[in-house]
């Protein structure tokens, strides 16, 4: 078995359409920053028959040279991804090999976009994204980490070696090496090298995708509950509760976040059981949050509404009680037999500390958008027909201030994901021995002068992962504000 190239026998004729493209893409994209200090501004102006009048000569040349040099670009990756694909392993070089072992990926992505544009116009906002080209590539990116994290950790797919797995003779080795002769394992190679303890790097960032793509969102989530359940009513009713609410707010936003997260996730505040105190806390607010919810929208109607809390409320009651209860800290008092999961206590700190951080600026968020709304007819018209105030904050309010708030949770979900990363980085919360894109990085570092390729992968996962939701950010506030 030969050590794989990069691109094998596809590279012969694909490389050089695609050193030409990027060489063309990037000279047009310099010529026009040059040319924009010289040209004058275009405006919109108008033909006799009506049309609008295009710009000509060698400005409109060079965008167009752009365009064709990008569209070169982009179909040289598709062409790489595609064959290897289809060719057997190894003949298409570690972007094949990796192109093929994350065939359910590709499948998972055609299949959202195809279905997500036939019906577009039925998806509300959802479907507007796809109007959006900066919004589609933002979701292509998330999606992509969104099906390797389901894949990976739903079917344990996609990894090619045991992520915690060493390899004698393969430290620090270079992408494509092959596999000591005796070694147990279906794939031959190390498709993105060793690491510093000869395990798989490419195992280990997609292993890492799950812990980001299950913490981030979901953190952010709770922290969404937290903060609009106290921002609802602080900027609805106002008086003392705004006062001591915003007061609470503005005391944890004092607080650096990088500071407060490192005190909230040290073995010694750890040790003193008040992470597990805050998690008995914050994690109430989802059930609080949807009792208000179900209750003011069917108050006048008991018969529809008890049956509905009763299950509601039971499912969301077990899983607090599952999600607090941990063995070896102050709240294990859940029976085997009910308690239906248990979390590493590390990751659940993680979480709480995410959950804490963030509610105090999404309450703030949540606050002034109420402020804003509360003054608006439609509130008025609620208030004439004797709708209960919880009803007009969670039925009349709240959905007219979706729009923001869903761009502040896609860009929120990306500070989260820069947080956890940041916190793997220096060996705080998680394991040690956790395969998180931050710990991967810090172990590359080390020796980033040497070998350079142990800390790229996992770098370059965090920062698609995050242009991805600032790019669906972009996307979805530029739809919403068409509503």
């Amino acid at each position: 078995m030969e050590p794989l190239s990069w691109t094998g026998a596809i590279g012969a004729f694909l490389n050089p359409i695609l050193l030409i493209s990027i060489a063309c893409l990037a000279l047009s994209l310099i010529i026009q920053f040059v040319m924009s200090f010289f040209v004058a501004e275009l405006t919109l102006q108008s033909n006799a028959d009506g049309t609008l009048a295009q710009r000509g000569g060698i400005h409109s040349g060079i965008e167009r040279v752009t365009k064709v040099a990008f569209m070169m670009v982009l179909l040289a990756a598709i062409f790489y991804l595609l064959l290897g694909v289809l060719m057997p392993y190894g003949k298409a070089g570690i972007i094949g090999a990796i192109s093929k072992r994350l065939l359910p990926v590709w499948i998972g992505l055609i299949l959202t976009f195809a279905l997500s544009i036939k019906f577009k116009r039925k998806l509300g906002l959802y479907g507007k994204l796809f109007d959006s080209t900066v919004g589609m590539i933002g979701f292509g990116l998330v999606m992509f980490w969104v099906f390797i994290a389901f894949f990976a950790g739903g079917f344990d797919m996609l990894i090619t070696h045991d992520p915690l797995a060493q390899i004698s003779g393969l430290k620090n080795k270079v992408p494509g090496v092959v596999l000591p002769e005796g070694t147990a394992g279906d794939w031959p190679h190390y498709l993105l090298g060793g690491d510093n303890l000869a395990r798989d790097i490419f195992s280990r960032v997609i292993k890492g995708s799950v812990i980001v793509i299950a913490i981030a969102p979901l953190a952010t989530l709770f922290a969404f509950m937290v903060g609009i359940t106290l921002g609802l009513p602080a900027g609805y009713f106002g008086g003392k509760l705004d006062t001591v609410l915003s007061f609470l707010a503005n005391l944890i936003l004092a607080f650096p976040v990088i500071l407060l997260f490192y005190l909230l996730v040290t073995p010694e505040i750890v040790a003193t059981g008040i992470p597990s105190f805050m998690a008995a806390f914050l994690f109430i607010f989802p059930i609080v949050f949807f009792a208000v919810l179900l209750n003011s929208r069917y108050y006048t109607q008991p018969s529809k509404r008890t049956p509905m809390l009763i299950v509601v409320l039971g499912v969301l009651g077990w899983l607090y009680l599952s999600l607090i209860s941990q063995a070896g800290t102050a709240f294990n008092f859940m029976p085997a037999a009910l308690d239906g999961f248990d979390i590493n206590h590390g990751i659940l700190v993680v979480f709480v500390s995410v959950v804490f951080v963030n509610s105090p600026t999404v309450f703030r968020i949540v606050r002034g958008l109420v402020l804003d709304l509360h003054t608006r007819d439609y509130v008025a018209a609620a208030q004439t027909r004797g709708e209960g105030s919880w009803y007009i904050m969670l039925w009349e309010i709240l959905p007219n201030a979706r729009g923001p708030l869903i761009v502040d949770f896609c860009l929120r979900i990306g500070y989260t994901t820069i947080l956890l990363g940041t916190l793997g980085f220096f060996g705080l919360g998680l394991p040690p021995e956790s395969p998180d894109w931050g710990s991967t990085i810090n172990e590359g570092r080390k020796l980033l002068l040497i070998v350079a390729h142990p800390a790229l992968p996992p770098a370059i996962a965090l920062l698609s992962l995050v242009l991805g939701l600032n790019l669906l950010a972009d996307g979805l506030r530029e739809e919403s504000l068409k509503d």
